[in-house]
């Protein structure tokens, strides 16, 4: 389990304090329920037993020490319960805040400004993912094949299977005619770019933001890699 936590002790996190959660929230976690990130309180004095917050697929848990560090207080809110997502910068640090459908406003400062700009981020797009849920795509459905032009078939034989009496129940018979054309399909051509589309230095905040949550459906759906994902999220993010 430690190993996974590696990744969260890029942004200036605490490792003691990332060790001690490690264990917890092993047991805390639900099914099919995955990390995202983790952010550690960092006050300028020294900070013995700082307040955490781990952002999950499912949820945000508020980690709270007490007792000299040998228990923790866990306090979670589903992304049902969760209506907005807020970070203010300030001098020291960054304080990261969330609304509840209850009215309930939740803060926690001291939060190191690059963790409380990740946070910020995996908070936006999972509210996103709630009030737009991504549909799966059916595949491309294979061109047809063109009409062969040799269907056996003449209009000569087909009038005289015709029996005098049903001829004569009818106003006129038309001949068949077999087209003298063969028609032709051209393959559905993927990846093609809008030849109108903007650089991302001209995209405003918002834009920049709505084209980081495409691709991360993108990446949900299987149809890009995370490497490709992660590329494409740390370009945007330089010109926020």
């Amino acid at each position: 389990m430690k190993e996974q936590f590696k990744k969260f002790l890029n942004e200036e996190q605490d490792p003691k304090a990332i060790e001690k959660i490690t264990s917890k929230l092993n047991d805390l976690l639900m099914k099919n329920e995955e990390i995202g990130y983790i952010a550690v309180q960092k006050k300028p004095a020294i900070t013995v037993f700082p307040d955490s917050i781990v952002l999950t697929n499912k949820r945000i848990i508020i980690c709270k020490p007490k007792n000299l560090g040998l228990s923790m207080d866990f306090i979670d809110y589903t992304w049902d319960d969760i209506v907005g997502a807020f970070v203010k910068e300030n001098i020291l640090g960054s304080e990261f805040s969330f609304n509840t459908t209850t009215d309930l406003q939740i803060s926690i400062d001291y939060i190191p400004k690059i963790q409380a700009r990740k946070i910020y981020t995996y908070a936006k797009e999972q509210l996103d993912l709630l009030k737009n849920p991504v549909i799966i795509e059916t595949p491309f459905a294979e061109a047809p094949k063109p009409i062969e032009e040799a269907t056996n078939f003449e209009p000569e034989e087909i009038i005289e299977e015709i029996e005098t009496e049903e001829v004569t129940n009818f106003a006129e018979i038309m001949p068949t005619v077999t087209p003298s054309y063969t028609e032709t399909y051209e393959p559905i051509q993927q990846n093609q770019t809008t030849t109108g589309e903007r650089k991302l230095s001209e995209l405003s905040k918002e834009e920049l933001f709505d084209k980081l949550q495409n691709y991360k459906k993108l990446l949900d759906n299987g149809l890009i890699l995370q490497g490709e994902y992660d590329t494409y999220k740390k370009e945007i993010l330089s010109y926020m």
